[in-house]
């Protein structure tokens, strides 16, 4: 590390002084003192001189007092720039108008060979022909501007430069040597030139096929073709043929793609894309198809050269197709890809599609390069499929809950109906067939996997608050009772175009994040509000175009996500939880899920504060339903007579009604409270006797599990009976820790209710 007093940082020297100035001011001020001491001066004049002494000394001393404070301020300021300049992934240096170096740090030194005392040009001689220049240039530059920055073409690539004037004699430089070249991953030959054709870039397959030309010339020796059609090109292997088109044209900058093709290489002029071994098409800025090449008529399904647009051949853009083509043409954008579905009807085909502006005798136009995403396409979709059952494995038990607390109270009390009635009764029947259809209905809840079944998704036009609405129940039983979701929407909330049960993918997939994030409990929000955006959004890595959006917002209070992880929250596979609890596919299905409709998705997170997603869907402009049906009939036995004192503790105030009337019925004494607070407050009567507990086992406070386990304190023989909504596997291993405890589902009869404290006394 570099010791911080070899950089120099500027300071206006309002109060600096040498070390011999202040000497000498410090011998005047103490000679002026002395002198009336040593009776050198009139006795009149002695006081006036003492005084001039002691002001030329205080002055002395304020100064080099003001002095001490500018230093350390310095210091603090050259250990800031340091530290700063160490964090940078580009060679970072500090240098004088001279180019005489004062500090670099660890990029430049390890690339550049920089040292303190080193020259600035010296260093860059294997980056650049004449650094001198180049430096000169910018300094000035920088000396009226306060910074300056040009991209500096070298042999291999153009180079991003900058400099920053700090004030005096110093200057910032950041130099980019490792800058990630536009069309280094595309496995086309891409030839970037500069003025005058001259060739400042090539990426890695151009390399491979021409070698490192200096000029275009050297590579088309008959000068530029006509755009997109055949010329004679020169290669490490001889002369060949290839289609020359332009994918980016800014100002005196050029990016090339010159593709070989087998054939005669005359170069005629009127040549297409026919023999191109890549699908791609020519499209108008409007959209038409003007020309597509063999393996692009192969992916669609026919040749439809002028006689199709593009929106007739492709959707699932989720917003207009034509916008996304005006935008590739308006603005000057590296090529992005959308994935899109063809509208062929013998078969389901993806394509990405790459966009790419050229430019024709004046006329603009546009060059589309497909891929086949079926396979890629067919992965997302058994990802979105296997978290979509994973998520409904969670959801049945909590939506059971509910329903089977219904269906306990309605079919319990109509056991109590049909115990005061005998079957020449005229009401007899219809309590039966109350008392069936009850059981049938519980049925229902195994229907809810019917929601994970393979379904040919299809957009629609919904309206959120609706779609929240109907799921919101679901989303309740989801999260727990310790987690209170709240909703807020935005009054003039307008219709979003959407699969709706991908949609509610998205949201039981947020919502279940945003429970596993608060395990203390705590409050999830979800928002929806119209939003305009009147220019283009950057966030992160990606750019919302202009318009109108409906965004969701799903915000909890958890844990957070730490800096370093946030942007890796979509990445299939990766998860924060531990082993077993999840797959690492949520996230990245919903990403992929919003991105299918035409929509964004932001996170925003501050370690234990909370986290914030935020999904943009585009407005667009009506909604739909669903219903499913089944039946099961279950036996009945007698109910057998019992004594015993029963503690019956059940939240759901119809439950503990029926229960309690059932088993004082066969004979059980019952006390009954309605929270596990209020049944430990009654076991603090130590006169009390109880023989068994029936207990719910999630309630609002203390859990079922936990005031047994206390109650168990004191009274250790107690016999006790667990009854949830809930599966008994939904538990874990909590019921199995509590000894002589059974487990009674729910929805349960008067019989069986009665049958289980009959077993557990006896």
């Amino acid at each position: 590390m570099l010791n911080t007093s070899t950089v120099t940082i500027f300071r206006p020297r309002r109060w600096r002084t040498g070390f011999r100035r202040s000497m000498v001011l410090t011998v005047f001020a103490l000679t002026l003192c002395c002198l009336p001491f040593l009776k050198i001066v009139p006795q009149t004049w002695s006081a006036g001189f003492f005084a001039v002494g002691l002001t030329f000394l205080a002055s002395v001393m304020f100064v080099q007092l003001r002095q001490l404070i500018d230093t350390r301020a310095e210091g603090r300021v050259h250990h800031v720039l340091r530290t700063l300049a160490e964090q940078e992934t580009d060679a970072c240096f500090f240098a004088d108008s001279s180019g005489k170096i004062s500090f670099a740090n660890s990029v430049a030194r390890s690339r550049f060979g920089a040292e303190p005392g080193g020259r600035l040009d010296h260093c860059l001689r294997s980056l650049f022909a004449n650094p001198p220049a180049i430096l000169l240039r910018l300094q000035s530059k920088a000396l009226g501007r306060g910074s300056a920055r040009e991209d500096v073409a070298n042999r291999d690539w153009v180079i991003p430069v900058k400099s920053t004037w700090l004030g005096g004699d110093l200057f910032f430089w950041r130099i980019s040597p490792e800058t990630e070249q536009r069309w280094k991953s595309v496995a086309i030959p891409v030839l970037s030139l500069g003025r005058s054709d001259v060739v400042v870039g090539s990426n890695d397959a151009a390399q491979r096929l021409f070698g490192r030309p200096a000029e275009l010339s050297e590579v088309l020796p008959h000068g530029s073709q006509r755009e997109g059609c055949l010329a004679p090109v020169r290669t490490k292997d001889g002369d060949r043929s290839a289609v020359v088109s332009t994918l980016r044209h800014n100002g005196a900058e050029r990016d090339l793609i010159i593709l070989p093709v087998s054939g005669d290489p005359t170069g005629h002029s009127g040549v297409s894309y026919q023999n191109l071994p890549v699908p791609m098409m020519r499209i108008s800025r409007h959209g038409e198809i003007e020309e597509m090449n063999s393996p692009a008529a192969r992916l669609i399904g026919e040749d439809l050269s002028g006689k199709a647009s593009i929106s007739d051949v492709m959707q699932g853009l989720g917003h207009s197709i034509e916008d996304w083509l005006a935008r590739t043409v308006e603005q000057d954008l590296p090529p992005q890809s959308e994935f899109l579905r063809l509208s062929r009807k013998d078969q389901e085909v993806f394509v990405q599609v790459t966009l790419s502006k050229f430019v024709n005798d004046g006329r603009v136009g546009l060059i589309a390069v497909l891929n086949d995403a079926t396979e890629l396409k067919t992965l997302e979709a058994q990802f979105v499929q296997g978290q979509k059952m994973q998520a409904v494995g969670q959801l049945a038990g909590g939506v059971a809950h509910d329903f089977n607390n219904l269906l306990t109270a309605i079919s319990g009390h109509c056991d109590l109906l049909l115990l005061r009635h005998d079957q020449n009764d005229p009401n007899y029947g219809d309590l039966v067939q109350i008392n069936q259809n009850a059981n049938r209905a519980a049925a229902l809840v195994s229907q809810l996997l019917a929601f994970s079944r393979k379904q040919n998704l299809r957009p629609e036009v919904l309206d959120l608050r609706d779609t929240i609405s109907d799921l919101i129940h679901l989303l309740n039983r989801l999260v727990g009772e310790k987690v209170r979701l709240v909703l807020s929407h935005d009054p003039i909330l307008k219709p979003v175009r959407a699969d709706k049960r991908q949609l509610e993918q998205v949201l039981m997939n947020l919502v279940v994040n945003a429970r596993d994030a608060m395990p203390e409990g705590g409050d999830i929000r979800i928002e929806t509000e119209v939003l305009l955006l009147d220019q283009p959004m950057a966030r992160s890595r990606a750019t919302v175009p202009p318009g109108e959006y409906v965004t969701v917002k799903v915000i909890d209070s958890g844990v957070g996500i730490p800096p370093d992880k946030v942007q890796k929250v979509f990445e299939p596979f990766y998860t924060t939880k531990r082993t077993g609890e999840g797959t690492g596919l949520g996230l990245s299905t919903v990403y992929g899920i919003v991105k299918q409709t035409g929509g964004f998705i932001f996170v925003d997170s501050i370690p234990n504060r909370g986290t914030e997603f935020t999904v943009f869907l585009p407005v667009c402009c009506t909604p739909k339903a669903q219903a499913p049906t089944h039946s099961e009939m279950q036996p009945e036995q007698s109910p057998r007579q019992g004594e015993g004192v029963v503690l019956l503790v059940e939240d759901e105030a119809p439950v503990r009604a029926f229960a309690t009337r059932a088993l004082r019925l066969k004979g059980y004494t019952v006390l009954d409270a309605a929270s596990a607070e209020e049944a430990l407050r009654l076991l603090e009567d130590k006169n009390l006797t109880v023989d068994v507990f029936v207990t719910d086992v999630v309630m609002p406070g203390m859990d079922g599990p936990t005031w047994v386990r206390r109650a168990l304190e004191t009274r250790p023989d107690v016999r006790v009976i667990f009854m949830s909504g809930y599966t008994e596997g939904a538990f874990g291993e909590t019921v199995p820790e509590i000894p002589n405890s059974t487990f009674l589902p729910k929805p349960f009869s008067l019989t069986q209710l009665t049958e289980a404290v009959f077993q557990q006394l006896s």
